[in-house]
Parts: structure tokens; C-alpha cells; sequence
């Protein structure tokens, strides 16, 4: 599909793939140094092209085709960036998919625009995760050192973390108080994950307001939640949630 690329900022852009369709829209939003070309969001895009789905994947920036330096990218940022695409590149309701760190982003965006967002798909969703996602000798060494570089376990480039990063989404942090947000919410977590522990996810249920919220757990399914059966579900679960947003 064509890339297109949304001007946000002074020599800044931001690459995107829109396939027009039925809405509400789904929106794609990866995961930390995850692009818009991933398995999720490939599947996902190829089931809404056969069932007429409209769809959005976009890369942040410093991401994938996207503009912009890795290493001055900031939480806030790809949240400015995720709510750009919405308000300058689509018209009507949307229904955020966000996979990791996207859940985060996919939390946040519905905070701000409750108006146009109408579902959530959670894949291993991870709010808070500079809180409880390193060691204090990690923090120590983003603060000290400015970034801390670890092996990905996927291989390929390593995680990058930096201060400027950690510190923009400890500002953002989500879980201290209630997520008051009304609309349907389906969270999707492997027990194998060893990343983000499943029971993260029972406590984003536990925040939502909502009272349209469920938790699917996939008893062998790891992080990724990208094998055949994983993505089956994925794809069953935003179709579900489409038709009840619509209804």
C-alpha cells in the first residue's frame, strides 16, 4: 500500500499507510522500537483490506520510515504523534489497537480524545513500564549516564532507553488513579509473557470505568502474541469490538 507522510513538525515527517474502508478506523499503534510493518499490524491490515475495513499504520517518529532522531524521542512525543494522525489525517471514530508500549500510548490518546475513540484492543499493554520495568540499577544508569543500551531478546539492534525518554513517560505514568473511560475495551495477554506480566493487564481492567471491559489470557502465548492462533485471535477480537462499537 502507498506511503504517505504528515508534516508535524519543521523538517519532521511522519510515514503512514491509510486504507480507506467501512469505519470506525482502526488505528495500529507498535510497540517500543516496533514499526508499522510488524506481524500484528500486517495481519491486521490484510483482514480489514478482504472485509472493506477502513485502517491506519504509521510509524513514529524515529521509527521505521519516519523522520526524526531515536535518540530525542520522548513518550510525549509519539503521543502527539498518534493523536496528529487522528485529528489531521482521519474524520470520525476510531478504534485504537495498541500492542506493548502502544498500549500505553493507546491509553493515553483515549484520554484525550474520548470523543472520537469508540473501542481498545490491549496486545500485552504496558502503562507505567519505566515504573516497573527496570531494575534499580537501570534507572541509576539512565539517569547517570543519560541511556542505557540492553541485547534485545528478538535479536536485531538493541534496546535503546533514554533519560530523555524515562523521564517524559514517568511524567505520564496512568496507573495511580482510575482510567475514566467509557468505551469497550478488550485486553489480550499471554501467561508465558516475560516481559510484561499478564497480571498487568487485570489491573488495567481493575482502573477502567467502563463496564465493558474483558481480559483474554492465552495460556502458551508469549509477548508477541504473533503466531497463526494469536493473530486469529487478534483479528477475531477487533472485529467483535468493531461491530459492537456500531451497534
Amino acid at each position: 500500500m502507498e506511503i504517505n507522510y504528515l508534516e508535524v513538525g519543521e523538517n519532521l515527517r511522519l510515514a503512514y499507510r491509510h486504507r480507506s474502508g467501512r469505519g470506525p478506523t482502526i488505528v495500529f499503534l507498535p510497540g517500543y522500537m516496533s514499526d508499522m510493518d510488524g506481524g500484528k499490524a500486517t495481519a491486521l491490515d490484510a483482514w480489514a483490506e478482504s472485509e472493506g475495513r477502513a485502517m491506519l499504520r504509521f510509524d513514529y517518529a524515529g521509527c521505521g520510515l519516519s523522520g526524526g532522531d531515536f535518540d530525542v524521542q520522548t513518550l510525549h512525543n509519539w503521543r502527539g504523534d498518534a493523536l496528529a494522525m487522528i485529528d489531521e489525517v482521519l474524520e470520525g471514530p476510531v478504534v485504537l489497537v495498541g500492542s506493548s508500549m502502544g498500549g500505553w500510548l493507546m491509553l493515553l490518546v483515549a484520554l484525550a480524545r474520548p470523543d472520537r475513540v469508540v473501542g481498545l484492543v490491549g496486545i500485552a499493554a504496558a502503562p507505567d513500564f519505566t515504573s516497573w520495568g527496570f531494575t534499580e540499577e537501570q534507572k541509576l544508569t539512565i539517569l547517570r549516564e543519560g541511556r542505557l543500551e540492553e541485547p534485545s531478546p528478538y535479536g536485531g539492534q538493541p534496546y535503546v532507553t533514554t533519560r530523555a525518554f524515562w523521564e517524559s513517560a514517568e511524567a505520564l505514568r496512568l496507573m495511580f488513579a482510575p482510567l475514566e473511560l467509557d468505551c469497550p475495551v478488550h485486553l489480550l495477554h499471554g501467561l508465558a509473557d516475560a516481559d510484561v506480566p499478564w497480571e498487568w493487564s487485570l489491573e488495567i481492567l481493575k482502573r477502567l470505568r467502563s463496564a465493558d471491559v474483558q481480559l483474554s489470557v492465552v495460556k502458551e502465548g508469549d509477548h508477541r502474541l504473533s503466531r497463526d492462533s494469536d493473530l486469529a485471535l487478534l483479528i477475531a477480537t477487533v472485529k467483535v469490538l468493531l461491530e459492537r462499537s456500531t451497534s
